[in-house]
């Protein structure tokens, strides 16, 4: 039921005060909820986080969160990023990352550099070069194609807010594909070229996609679906969902038409739409358009398909975190969070022209515990995999064991402008961080 608790969060120290919003706590509908705030200012001495049920302490409430906590757009980073990444409980290895830099032991910045913005810019157009030094992030673009760095410049300036970040220069791919495709022996090898979305054949190095990313920063402070909203909101319980298999998407690739086929020929097994057409306007007519659907509303059936669109589909992180069973489509393309999920264990795969789709989808009808407890499996991998922390720490070691295989000092090259701060003039913020050194003022 809609239990009522009264969160309280307020300054540890009576002779602060700040403005923070807490909305009601999210219910997991598995005896767990998330409590979540945003603060509009900074606290030197700490916070105190109350949950009640009635005038009861819940869980292991009071919680007490010693200072200085800051507010999201303060600009005072943790000099010591050992001190940061105990903090954030970071991971000790990645395997994704580990598997990334294989092909790179060492990074040459002036072979990067004049191989770079002809190889890559001009063909694909969507590279940004990116320098930071004493944590100020520097760029230019390479292409016309790069208006997608908007959500890279806020991830990186919001890490920086929060640690000093290594100098580390660096070519970031804000297109679909991955780009580099050479392999170790090849003559010349591989270049490490940062993508937001690898494949099988690929050497480039992956990042949280921009939007998981974007979905993170933006929590509490946009109307856009984020990976925690996500979780408060996964429908009906189980045995109340609708038994089909449910897709809704663009027609970014033909698998997503056959599904629609599929759907036609098997209404009381699948229910797919294609809900804009960009790629095959000419099959509209045949296959027909269905409104958009508001994407809590996807919840309300008990399996979700997820079929590849130009490159992975980047709904499947929030699909996971839902309380229904996903059947994936075999593909070559993968995010960063990939290596920690199996299937049958946290997903039923289904060959990649989805041929045996039908077959997965009665076999989870008449195995309803057993896809029960895959869908709870991959949810509370998820849940673990894409918790901002976790986001943040990934972002930090990537960018952390780049700049150990540098060769040379990184630089502002010609053409780079600095990425500013936003400017914070709503809420107080004042550093309380112990002071740099001199000569890096």
């Amino acid at each position: 039921g809609r239990t009522q608790f009264k969160v309280v969060i307020k300054a540890l120290s009576p002779k602060e005060v700040t403005r923070i919003y807490t909305p009601r706590p999210l219910d997991r509908n598995d005896g767990t909820f998330l409590m979540r705030y945003r603060m509009y200012g900074s606290v030197r001495k700490g916070l105190k986080i109350e949950i009640l049920y009635g005038d009861q302490h819940v869980a292991q409430s009071p919680y007490i969160l010693k200072g200085p906590v800051y507010h999201e757009y303060c600009d005072c980073p943790e000099e010591d990023p050992e001190i940061w990444q105990n903090v954030m409980s970071c991971p000790s290895e990645e395997p994704q990352i580990t598997k990334d830099f294989i092909s790179f032991p060492t990074i040459d910045l002036q072979r990067m550099l004049k191989e770079i913005p002809t190889k890559f810019s001009q063909t694909r157009g969507a590279i940004v070069h990116y320098t930071i030094l004493n944590n100020h992030i520097y760029r230019r673009s390479l292409g016309k194609y790069t208006d997608f760095k908007m959500f890279s410049d806020e991830m990186f300036l919001s890490l920086a807010r929060k640690v000093r970040l290594p100098d580390v220069e660096f070519y970031l791919n804000v297109g679909d594909w991955p780009v580099e495709y050479r392999k170790a022996n090849d003559t010349p090898g591989p270049i490490p070229v940062i993508s937001w979305c690898g494949s099988v054949d690929s050497r480039d190095i992956v990042l949280p996609t921009y939007d998981v990313t974007h979905s993170t920063l933006e929590t509490l402070r946009g109307v856009t679906n984020d990976l925690l909203s996500i979780q408060g909101n996964t429908g009906p319980f189980w045995e109340n969902k609708t038994e089909r298999a449910l897709f809704r998407g663009r027609d970014s690739r033909e698998e997503r038409l056959h599904l629609v086929k599929l759907s036609k020929e098997n209404p009381e097994l699948l229910d797919a739409g294609i809900t804009g057409y960009f790629f095959f306007r000419e099959k509209e007519k045949e296959l027909g358009k269905v409104q958009l659907m508001g994407f809590f509303d996807f919840f309300k059936y008990k399996y979700q398909v997820n079929v590849d669109g130009t490159v992975a589909a980047y709904r499947f992180p929030y699909l996971l975190l839902g309380d229904s069973l996903v059947l994936k489509q075999d593909s070559q393309y993968y995010e960063h969070f990939y290596t920690g999920l199996k299937p049958w264990k946290h997903y039923v795969p289904v060959k990649r022209n989805l041929e045996d789709l039908l077959e997965k989808i009665k076999w989870a009808k008449e195995n309803d515990e057993e896809a029960r407890k895959i869908a709870k499996e991959g949810q509370l991998m998820a849940r673990e995999l894409l918790q901002p922390r976790r986001l943040y720490c990934y972002y930090y070691k990537v960018l952390q064991k780049y700049a150990k295989r540098q060769a040379s000092k990184p630089e502002i090259r010609d053409g780079m402008e600095l990425v500013p701060q936003p400017d914070d003039r709503d809420s107080v913020c004042s550093c309380h961080r112990k002071k740099p050194p001199r000569e890096d003022l």
